[in-house]
């Protein structure tokens, strides 16, 4: 027989004998189930009379067992139905006709009695897991009229737990961590399993727990099941995860006992107990001389068996670069130290550098003290580059006078050969983007940079270019300098008046008052500044209107020499002045102040400056005036109001009920038959013939002398004839004058075409020089129109 079954035999018949000791007492003396006056329920009662009449005599009644449960073993399978127990009253004597009768949870189905003996059967297997225990009642009855006998008693019949159950982990498999090194006894996670089995009644759930695999790196608590390190030393970096098989048993462990396993997986979790270390001691890198600064120039990497934030490091140089040509920065996505320059190497200076790295970790433990770190050579080899010529002065100063010849030296840029030779040709240009005009020349050989056209300061103050310094051998190693060029003054512009003044004099003005002041302003700029001197022209020094005097400001005023200005006389005066500046030599120009004689009030604000007014003549007021409008006004509007009516009614008092019909559809300019809209005016000529105005008459006439006859023959005279006779003749038409427009236009021409797009194919050349005498707009004008005949060729 199996193992599993003889533990359940064993548990099964120490159960049944546990029931026996206990139901005995229950199934033999069972409680009488009675009632009788005065008693108590549960014993039997007895009446009898006494010696005297009227008295009872009570006697003791026989009491029964108290009880109030049963047991049954569960899981217990027979071939018949176990027995549970028996019931009895102490009516049950002799051969009376009495039944039992069960009532209550699992009666008829999970339990039955027999009705004569009183024997309760379980007819099922139970399961105590299911259903601990069942309420039941039973009550005794005629076995005939099924009347009750006795109350009805109420009784528990509890199941008896067997070992049936194994412990179940429900939360497991379980997933721990613990950090790596830990110490012994660290705690690492705590498994819990559950037996359905009756805890309190024996063994069946007393659960110990115990390792089956995972030593000797883990133990387990017997009672409580955490799980703990159990060996010293346990590196991430050797073995990162540990699978751990745990078992629970019950019956406190002994032999018979269920069991339930699990498993934990722990993975230790990573310290920073691990310094980075360089694959290598000697890093070599060869380094072009025209590395541009900021591009790598080399890479190093200092690796760290940790993970994570405790593999991270960072790079520094500790020696070797004390001038600051290199700088080292760590790369966040593969921790490398990336080597960058700082500034520009020269291979004809230093050739070679020698640098010593420093790999740190960015975490450190508290426990480890200081931060890991490891060094590392860096040797660094400059390698010789064809480099671009080098100009002595990145920015050149240079001046020239504005008044300077074409192809004067305004001074020289010179470059040199920065590589190991030094002997490599050098070409310059003038970058033409910067000097669009092509004002200066540059020698390709010698630099010296001259001048191309004239200049004007007044103009452009300053000119800015490029010049260019290239290798003859290698085009493509370039560099640049920058050229301000200066334009110097000279006195080549003379003073004139600041605005155009035009002052004005009152008639009652006073003889020495200030009627303009006068400044004078000089496109030149000279170091000293300016000075301007004023003077009347000589054949204006004597004149008995007017005189200037010096504000000492560069500025004049003019004053009036009487008080007998008349506008009658002369309204408007003219004073040309001579200005002079201080420059070297002179310049000076002369400027005419227009002055205009005109009407103040006493406080002497200008009022009219008009003479008109006083040539009006003198019997003719201004009342006059306006009354002789009025009557021109009136007249006008008399005459109005007599004219005849026209003939035409207007369609406001048209009256008459008359339908035009015209649904005929014109075909636009062209048709010469479209109905005319003058019928619609006069409905009494629908019916006759009504002349049209817009086409040529049919009536053809022949010029007479005199008259004049217009392109393809055709008669002008004789076509406003035919007008004019139709119009007098259309009874339409308003018997007074009225305009007649007709529109004719006529071909060709004898002055030809005007424009100018013609001019082109024009063989003649035109001579736009003229145009220099009209000014400086004009002088850039002839200039663009003045084709030479090498540029006709391209």
């Amino acid at each position: 027989m199996p193992k599993r079954s003889e533990e359940m035999l064993v548990d099964l018949w120490m159960s049944l004998l546990l029931v026996w000791i206990t139901c005995v007492p229950c199934v033999s003396m069972t409680p009488i189930i009675g009632q009788s006056k005065g008693t108590q329920t549960g014993g039997s009662a007895a009446e009898a009379s006494g010696p005297g009449e009227g008295q009872r005599l009570l006697s003791r009644a026989k009491r029964g067992w108290v009880w109030n449960q049963m047991f049954v073993l569960e899981e217990f399978s027979g071939p018949d139905p176990i027995l549970v127990g028996r019931l009895h009253t102490d009516l049950d004597v002799g051969g009376k006709n009495i039944k039992y009768v069960l009532a209550g949870e699992g009666a008829g189905t999970i339990f039955a009695i027999n009705e004569l003996t009183g024997d309760i059967h379980a007819m099922k297997r139970l399961d105590r897991e299911e259903k601990a225990e069942y309420t039941l009642t039973a009550q005794v009855v005629n076995a005939d009229t099924d009347e009750p006998l006795e109350p009805p008693s109420e009784f528990i019949i509890k199941v008896q737990d067997i070992n049936d159950n194994p412990p179940q982990f429900n939360e497991g498999p379980y997933r721990a961590s613990v950090p790596e090194m830990s110490a012994v006894g660290t705690p690492v996670t705590r498994v819990t399993a559950t037996d359905a089995d009756d805890p309190v009644y024996g063994n069946s759930a007393r659960l110990v727990y115990s390792i089956l695999e995972g030593q000797p790196y883990f133990s387990v608590e017997p009672n409580s099941g955490e799980c703990r390190i159990a060996l010293h030393g346990m590196d991430r970096e050797m073995r990162e995860e540990y699978l751990v098989v745990i078992q629970a048993k019950d019956m406190g462990g002994h032999m018979g006992g269920l069991s339930g396993t699990t498993t934990v997986t722990v993975t230790l979790t990573d310290i920073n107990d691990n310094p980075p270390k360089f694959s290598k001691s000697l890093y070599e890198f060869v380094i072009p001389e025209d590395l541009p600064v900021g591009k790598m120039g080399g890479k190093v990497k200092a690796n760290d068996r940790d993970i994570g934030e405790n593999s991270k490091s960072t790079y520094s140089i500790i020696e070797g670069d004390d001038q600051g040509m290199f700088e080292i920065v760590t790369d966040s996505q593969t921790q490398e130290g990336i080597l960058r320059l700082k500034k520009p190497i020269d291979y004809e200076s230093k050739r070679a550098y020698t640098l010593k790295v420093e790999a740190t970790n960015v975490r450190s433990e508290p426990s480890s003290g200081a931060p890991f770190k490891d060094t590392a050579t860096v040797k660094i080899v400059v390698e010789d580059s064809d480099e671009p010529p080098i100009f002595f002065k990145p920015v050149y100063l240079l001046e020239v006078n504005e008044n300077a010849p074409v192809n004067t030296v305004i001074g020289t840029v010179t470059a040199r050969d920065p590589d190991s030779t030094g002997n490599c040709p050098r070409r310059y240009f003038i970058d033409r983007h910067t000097d669009l005009e092509r004002q200066f020349n540059i020698n390709v050989d010698n630099g010296k940079i001259t001048l191309a056209k004239p200049l004007d300061r007044e103009t452009d103050t300053w000119h800015n270019i490029t010049v260019t310094a290239t290798e003859v051998r290698n085009h493509s190693q370039i560099s640049r300098a920058i050229v301000a060029i200066r334009v110097m003054d000279i006195n080549d512009n003379a003073p004139e008046f600041a605005t155009e003044y035009e002052a004005f004099l009152c008639e009652n003005g006073k003889p020495g008052q200030v009627i303009q002041t006068v400044s004078a302003v000089d496109k030149d700029d000279p170091i000293q500044g300016h000075y301007f001197d004023y003077r009347l022209v000589p054949e204006m020094l004597n004149n008995p209107n007017f005189t200037i005097k010096n504000n000492q400001d560069n500025s004049i005023s003019v004053l009036a020499k009487h008080d007998t200005f008349r506008r009658q006389k002369q309204e408007m005066y003219f004073l040309p002045i001579i200005v002079t500046d201080n420059g070297s030599p002179p310049m000076s120009s002369t400027n005419t102040l227009t002055i205009r004689v005109c009407g103040c009030s006493k406080d002497g604000i200008v009022q009219s400056c008009n003479v008109e007014a006083y040539v009006l003549p003198i019997g003719l007021s201004m009342g006059a005036l306006i009354v002789f409008l009025f009557l021109i006004v009136v007249l006008f509007v008399t005459l109005r109001r007599h004219k005849n009516e026209p003939l035409i009614i207007k369609d406001d008092e048209d009256v008459r009920e008359n339908i035009i019909r015209y649904d005929d559809e014109g075909g636009g300019e062209e048709d010469t038959e479209a109905f005319d809209i003058a019928t619609l005016q006069n409905p009494d000529g629908i019916n006759g013939y009504l002349p049209r105005k817009d086409i040529k008459p049919d009536l053809q006439f022949m010029p007479r002398a005199g008259q004049h006859s217009g392109p393809n023959g055709v008669d002008v005279d004789e076509f406003i004839n035919v007008r004019l006779h139709e119009a007098d003749n259309d009874p339409t038409a308003p018997p007074y004058d009225s305009i007649q427009i007709y529109g004719y236009e006529g071909r060709g021409s004898i002055a030809g075409s005007l424009s100018s797009l013609e001019t082109a194919s024009s063989d003649s050349d035109q001579n736009y020089d003229y145009l220099r005498e009209w000014g400086p707009r004009f002088r850039r004008l002839g200039e663009l129109y003045s084709v030479g005949e090498s540029d006709r060729e391209t």
